[in-house]
């Protein structure tokens, strides 16, 4: 720095912070700050410091070469501080050159060459993207926004949603990562679609802050043994502790079971799921419940084979390629044997209630 030069202070924003959140280096520098100019008009970063008793000074009509000369001419005489704009980056649209340019050329005349301090003020926490999602999809659905997007249904958006999950699944047996994260965000845009799909609703209405506050509570809930009493966390007796993978799995199904209130360990299981998909959750669930209704046993003489998943695939696909063969729909027969199995259950829970006698365990395994 020059004899003589002061100080020009750059400071980096980001919009996804409420204006006036500023760091502690950043209120420093603009109280101490001779001068402080505005990038953007009617920045709404500008109106919060004005509001804290600091004067600023509109500069938005200023190119940047201009504004780089005006900044150096204020360092002359005192700090000067500049205020990025919504963009948040104070070397944005060719700042940083003209900024350069200038002092280069300043330097070259043996006029003074001011310091040029890049101060953080506010940053991105983890998660603020996810805001600007929110943005666009409300840009989206409001008024001159996208007409396809606008009169979208929870119920046209459903073929989507199945898609996206399907494709997800997809990207994770390919062990692909850079297709799992952007199947990861068409999956997460049908939740941001439907939540704002629902805010506009006359009866009823929720948004993505609800649905998110839903899911946390409920998170916090269950994990008594990581949040406390005082973080909104179920310590009731019989959450029990949870010192390992099973302690956790035990726990988990204990609160579930006694938020959810299920009559039955055959509900909660969607019956839209693949047949194949809803029987090995409900053998699952039946199983975890002690419910005294064990499915079909296997034919006499069939046995699985050695040989773990592929094996049993190999096995699966003849039973399907037997069944098609002989003009069968492998899909309906398997969801008719479930329809059976079940009336079996409930049957059977019946008779448990009217017995007085309890389940030994629960139905629900760890999940939403």
């Amino acid at each position: 720095m020059s004899a003589g030069a002061g100080r020009v202070v750059l400071l980096a924003t980001t919009h996804r912070v409420a204006p006036g959140l500023l760091s502690g280096p950043a209120w420093a520098a603009l109280h101490a700050a001779g001068a402080v100019l505005a990038r953007a008009a009617g920045d709404p970063q500008a109106a919060a410091v004005r509001a804290a008793g600091v004067a600023v000074q509109d500069a938005h009509d200023l190119p940047d070469a201009r504004l780089a000369a005006r900044l150096a001419q204020e360092a002359e005489r005192h700090v000067v501080v500049l205020l990025p704009g919504p963009a948040g980056d104070p070397a944005a649209d060719g700042l940083a050159e003209a900024l350069a340019a200038e002092l280069t050329r300043r330097s070259s005349a043996g006029a003074p060459v001011p310091e040029v301090e890049l101060v953080p003020a506010s940053w991105d926490v983890p998660g603020a993207r996810l805001l600007d999602l929110v943005a666009v999809m409300d840009r989206l659905r409001s008024p001159g926004g996208c007409p396809w997007d606008a009169e979208q249904t929870h119920e046209s958006l459903l073929r989507y949603l199945v898609e996206e999950a399907y494709e997800v699944v997809e990207a994770v047996e390919h062990g692909d990562a850079a297709d799992l994260r952007e199947e990861l965000g068409d999956l997460l845009l049908q939740v941001v679609f439907h939540a704002r799909v629902a805010e506009e609703r006359a009866e009823a209405p929720f948004g993505v802050d609800d649905v998110a506050a839903g899911i946390v509570d409920k998170l916090v809930r269950r994990h008594p043994h990581v949040f406390g009493p005082e973080d909104g966390a179920d310590a009731g007796p019989d959450a029990g502790p949870a010192s390992t993978a099973a302690d956790v799995e035990a726990s988990w199904e204990v609160l579930k079971a006694r938020e959810k209130r299920r009559a039955s360990a055959l509900e909660g299981v969607p019956a839209a799921l693949p047949a194949l998909h809803r029987a090995a959750s409900l053998l699952e669930r039946v199983r975890r419940r002690g419910v005294d209704a064990p499915a079909p046993a296997l034919p006499a003489g069939v046995a699985l084979p050695a040989g773990g998943d592929a094996a049993l695939g190999d096995l699966l696909l003849a039973l399907v390629d037997a069944a098609v063969g002989a003009g069968l729909d492998p899909e309906a027969a398997l969801r008719g044997a479930l329809a059976r199995w079940s009336e079996r259950v409930r049957a059977a829970e019946g008779a448990a209630a009217e017995a007085g006698a309890a389940p030994t365990g629960e139905a629900d395994a760890p999940g939403p």
